[in-house]
């Protein structure tokens, strides 16, 4: 079933509210009732809530994302290959142009993990892989790896909430 989304920027208000809430049908239709109550001071109704279902959006994939590398890699070093991560994220905060990383570990091959990034675009992968905390991160990646890591540059072709 595809979660739904009430989102306050969609119906200006006097508070210029931005709250979103995704979930399924009827628990978004509560939160929103609830949400409209008491932040815009509307009565919680039987008509305020129909009319809150007749709004609500079939949640979507996030947009922006037309590129995705998967680095393939084994180590038996994940906790110092984390704190790395985590270093490079501190130190390329506003420059990275990275929007989400998902790090996974293989349940069959121990030591085999998988990492995704997703870019807007190919060309914003290759600005962020021009970083110097990326060329870094790279080198200092491939000392904690057995093996040299494997890239696969991927174009997203399509993309959807489940």
């Amino acid at each position: 079933m595809t979660r739904k989304v009430a989102d306050c920027r969609r119906t200006p208000s006097e508070i210029n509210c931005s709250l979103t809430i995704i979930g399924e049908k009827e628990e978004v239709v509560r939160a929103a009732a609830e949400h409209a109550a008491s932040s815009h001071g509307h009565d919680d109704t039987p008509e305020l809530r129909e009319q809150i279902r007749t709004t609500l959006e079939d949640e979507t994939a996030p947009t922006g994302m037309e590129f995705v590398q998967l680095i393939e890699f084994k180590t038996s070093r994940p906790d110092e290959l984390s704190r790395l991560m985590d270093e490079w994220e501190e130190r390329t905060g506003g420059k990275r142009t990275a929007t989400r990383a998902v790090l996974t570990h293989d349940h069959e091959q121990p030591d085999r993990y998988y990492e995704f990034v997703e870019f807007p675009s190919y060309d914003e992968a290759v600005r962020n892989s021009h970083l110097p905390e990326t060329d870094e991160l790279s080198q200092r990646m491939r000392n904690l790896c057995e093996g040299e890591p494997t890239f696969h540059n991927l174009d997203v072709v399509r993309a959807e909430a489940l």
